[in-house]
């Protein structure tokens, strides 16, 4: 029998590594938003409106919210008005849009179909991440600490509901960053930035129950939950990922990163974990709670480390700031 030759064998085997790394991609570029040459700065947090098929992104330094049609990738409408937009939050039973505004140190309610202002919730200046709970409506919210010269920060209670601050948790350390909110239970983690912890909160009784350290990475600014498996994935700046098992509040492993995160999301459904990270997404495959396997590094773009996964729409978002001649633009992938 004939044995096959070297070139034949090389190329049968790079074909197999080709068709692995096409098989494992789990996510395909599908489009891009295009924003104006005059948007620059870096993003923050995404809002989405599914019903409505709308994107809303938050360019700092536009002091607007940008509003997209999903359908068409077309630039629809901006929110003007917005010192310094952090999160968006849509409540599509009310026709709502809830912005919080880091310079002005509030949340500010819109009308879904107009844009108009309806209301604003006076809070303090640098109002920033959020969490919310759908089944009180209530939103929690980040602010205070180092940009008005306090050593602690306030973790705001609002009632989107009837636009009303119900209540503030003074929780020490000067920066606070992204939450998750247990379904099942009342309490919620906090990312304690300054203090290198996650802060956690009794949701019922507004008070804080325990607070975590972060040892395997510095700088934990994003956060993401996997309540079905007492998962919580603590994604830092020095390019890794704690993983916590929320019963016992202990360091389980950790993941390496590309370096600057802003953003973590698992699916529960696919048992994917996505990190936006400075020009890359890193995406790992969980096969048990303490078992995950890299299968994706996909290229972003300078700073593209903001994004949203919509397991329902199967698009994952990813804005890219204006960087040299390239305008802003927000990448739309395809989750495979």
């Amino acid at each position: 029998m004939k044995r096959p030759s070297l070139i034949l064998v090389a190329t049968l085997a790079l074909f197999g590594v080709q068709a692995q790394c096409q098989v494992a991609a789990p996510i395909k570029l599908v489009g891009t938003y295009e924003l104006p040459a005059d948007v620059k700065g870096n993003f923050d947090h995404f809002g989405i409106d599914l019903k409505g098929g709308r994107l809303f992104a938050t360019p700092e330094g536009y002091h607007a919210v940008v509003v997209f049609d999903l359908q068409t990738g077309k630039l629809i409408h901006t929110i003007d008005g917005i010192g310094k937009p952090h999160a968006v939050l849509f409540r599509e039973d009310l026709n709502r849009i809830y912005v919080t505004d880091g310079d002005a140190g509030d949340l500010k309610i819109f009308e879904g179909t107009t844009y108009s202002l309806v209301s604003s919730v006076k809070l303090l200046e640098d109002a920033d991440s959020i969490g919310y709970d759908p089944a009180t409506k209530y939103l929690y919210i980040d602010n205070g600490g180092g940009d008005v010269h306090q050593t602690f920060s306030m973790l705001s209670v609002v009632d989107t509901t009837v636009g009303k601050k119900l209540a503030d948790l003074k929780i020490d350390g000067e920066t606070l960053e992204a939450m998750a909110l247990e379904k099942s239970t009342s309490r919620m983690y906090v990312n304690n930035r300054s203090k290198n912890q996650v802060s956690v909160v009794d949701r019922e009784k507004r008070e804080l129950i325990a607070s975590w350290p972060v040892t395997r990475c510095k700088n934990n600014v994003a956060m993401a939950l996997d309540e079905a498996s007492h998962r919580l994935f603590v994604a830092c700046r020095t390019a890794q990922v704690a993983v916590f098992d929320t019963r016992t509040g202990k360091e389980v492993t950790s993941l390496p990163i590309t370096q600057g995160v802003d953003d973590i999301a698992f699916d529960a459904g696919s048992k994917r974990l996505y990190a936006a990270c400075d020009g890359a997404v890193d995406i790992y495959q969980q096969s048990s709670p303490d078992s995950y396997k890299l299968v994706g590094n996909v290229p972003t773009g300078p700073m593209g480390r903001t994004a949203r996964l919509v397991p329902e729409l199967k698009r994952y978002f990813v804005a890219v700031p204006q960087h040299g001649t390239t305008s802003a633009a927000v990448l739309v992938f395809e989750v495979l």
